[in-house]
């Protein structure tokens, strides 16, 4: 690893977390992570940050992810101001939001152009219907692999699972507006992690 290491903690060496160099590494950092997310962006985030550089673990991905998503604005975009804030302040925010839109800017338009000259051919259409499948199947493998983060959280695997199922019913069967999801189904979630774990040292024992 060419990263600055972090404290660990009670993290075994497998699990040492390490740090951005610098702001340009933000920069190339997150343009090679842009370039790469054709059709499952979540895939892709999870492994360049967690298992390849171990900017993170698995549960502080899930947490970040989670504020990332109900913020305005693209949900990796969001991440990656958050990382590099976290470590360079507002300098490190722009450089990896530089990298997330500067490349695959120029790369988007470019295939635009060209989709734009094949578009009504029958062949271009089915093909992309074909990476709609490998994109759904990318987000749903990387989806299993975070579960077991869930493990750790506040509410319990149990209770987490439950509210994943709900929220699943009340967007993909019920239709729910994505706004209603996050405020009532979200909503309580906070609600409950929070009361947990408010509750967790009383938990532990009598107070001295």
């Amino acid at each position: 690893m060419t990263e600055n290491p972090l404290p660990s903690g009670e993290l075994s060496p497998a699990q040492t977390l390490y740090a951005p160099r610098s702001r340009a590494d933000l920069f190339w950092s997150f343009t090679w992570l842009a370039l790469q997310g054709f059709g499952g962006v979540l895939a892709v985030v999870q492994r360049e940050l967690v298992e390849k550089k171990r900017w993170m673990t698995r549960e502080q991905f899930v947490e970040d992810w989670a504020v990332a998503q109900i913020m305005p604005g693209p949900n990796v975009v969001n991440l990656s101001m958050m990382i590099g804030g976290r470590y360079f302040g507002l300098p490190g925010a722009m450089a990896a939001l530089a990298g997330m839109l500067a490349f695959p800017l120029l790369v988007v338009l470019a295939l635009a152009v060209l989709y734009g000259n094949v578009a009504e051919y029958p062949v271009a259409q089915n093909a992309l219907r074909g990476m709609g499948a490998v994109a759904a199947g990318l987000i749903t493998a990387t989806g299993i692999k975070l579960i077991a983060a869930l493990d750790k959280n506040a509410m319990g695997m149990g209770v987490c699972i439950g509210f994943a199922a709900l929220t699943f019913i009340a967007i993909a069967l019920l239709r729910w507006p994505l706004l209603w999801v996050l405020l009532g189904i979200g909503g309580v979630a906070c609600l409950l992690a929070y009361r947990k774990l408010s509750n967790g040292p009383a938990d532990k024992g009598p107070r001295p």
